[in-house]
């Protein structure tokens, strides 16, 4: 089975490639998903997170209110690094358990774990191939802004704090440029899939 990493920067397109994967019949693994589900109430990080941040993190309901807990990590990298320790473990053993029932079922397959930081990280390297989904900063800027309803100043702070796109590229296996239309992406994303497939074959 062959493990592939998909990567990319905020809004260039990642996901929307990783769906098409699923589609071609490549297991996809959103590492953003996991992340939400080892928070929810009967997640393994649901517990350690309010111990450490306090229940002023809690919506109404008893659910981690993501905003609040991200607003309070957002500027500060030592809170950022201690919320990472609690939810990056399980969310790592999740990957694991799912990559090896899906090797169990289908050893020939492919395996896509989708995540925004893996050249950063390191992780990449535990990876077979690594794609990179490219697209021009304007059209990061406008996407994240129509996405998640945010200012212009927003975006660029948030982008100011990750590895520019034109870094992660030289890590890249396989370069996604998704700043044309859907169709385009597509259409390299079935190119990038038969090449992975001649790579398992």
């Amino acid at each position: 089975m062959l493990r592939v990493g998909l990567t990319g920067g905020l809004a260039s397109g990642k996901s929307f490639v990783g769906r098409e994967f699923q589609s071609l019949g490549c297991l996809l693994i959103q590492a953003d998903e996991l992340g939400h589900r080892v928070l929810d109430p009967e997640g393994e990080a649901y517990g350690a997170v309010i111990a450490e941040f306090g229940r002023g993190i809690l919506n109404a309901d008893g659910t981690i209110n993501r905003r609040t807990l991200a607003g309070l990590v957002f500027n500060n990298p030592e809170r950022l690094e201690k919320l990472n320790s609690l939810v990056h473990p399980p969310v790592r053993a999740r990957t694991r358990k799912l990559i090896e029932e899906f090797a169990a079922a289908h050893p020939d397959g492919i395996a896509v774990s989708e995540a925004a930081i893996l050249v950063e990280t390191g992780s990449s390297r535990n990876y077979d191939r690594l794609i990179v989904a490219v697209c021009s900063e304007e059209q990061q800027i406008e996407r994240a802004m129509a996405r998640d309803h945010l200012t212009r100043e927003e975006v660029l702070d948030r982008l100011r704090r990750q590895m520019p796109l034109s870094e992660k590229v030289k890590y890249a296996d396989f370069v996604i440029d998704t700043s044309g239309t859907k169709e385009n992406t597509i259409e390299q994303t079935r190119k990038v899939f038969e090449a992975l497939r001649s790579v398992n074959a």
